[in-house]
């Protein structure tokens, strides 16, 4: 009888992927000349509304990726997704000078996004969106305003709950209210 050699179980770590978002040289300017170092920005998620950001600094570039992962997996997010694709509502927000604007889109039409932006959407399992950044392009502010943004997204749920509604009320209350204002527009065009 042969036996079967034995196979090596890999175990993984985490069920969180990340993503480098970016890699900048630094130095500290100290009496004897400068300190050169390596700043690392890195993403991670688990593709079902969880995310975290983390920056980290070493001498060498695998250091600083794996000090950054380890702040990016203490720093974590939950996005409430809708439909498990997009987002709920559109949201503007920003940090210093960069602006980004997120907007809910319709099934198949993707990530449309640039930059750090793509990745974010990526890690976070939204496969449905379509954004835009205004000012500053610096991937820092860009991450932050992105994040700002995630972290003020409310689910009907939540807003419910919030409210001390039952789902069921406030989803009527909001057909309610679109029937109501259609009814006005519907009345406006027949006096004109």
């Amino acid at each position: 009888m042969a036996m079967k050699p034995k196979e090596k179980i890999r175990e993984k770590d985490s069920e969180f992927q990340d993503r480098l978002i970016a890699v900048n040289r630094v130095s500290k300017t100290v009496k004897g000349g400068k300190n050169m170092s390596l700043a690392a920005i890195v993403i991670v998620g688990d593709g079902r509304g969880r995310i975290g950001y983390g920056t980290g600094k070493a001498k060498e570039v695998p250091d600083a990726v794996k000090k950054a992962t380890e702040a990016a997996k203490k720093n974590l997010i939950t996005v409430p997704l809708k439909d498990g694709r997009t987002l709920h509502h559109d949201i503007i927000a920003d940090f210093g000078a960069g602006k980004v604007i997120l907007r809910s889109a319709k099934a198949g039409t993707g990530i449309i996004a640039g930059g750090p932006m793509r990745a974010i959407f990526e890690v976070v399992g939204i496969k449905d969106i379509v954004s835009k950044s205004q000012g500053s392009n610096n991937p820092h502010n860009m991450l932050k305003a992105t994040f700002a943004a995630l972290e003020s997204i409310a689910s009907p749920k939540s807003v419910a709950a919030r409210r001390g509604l039952k789902m069921s009320d406030l989803i009527a209350r909001r057909d309610g209210k679109k029937a109501a204002e259609q009814a006005e527009t519907a009345e406006e065009t027949t006096e004109e």
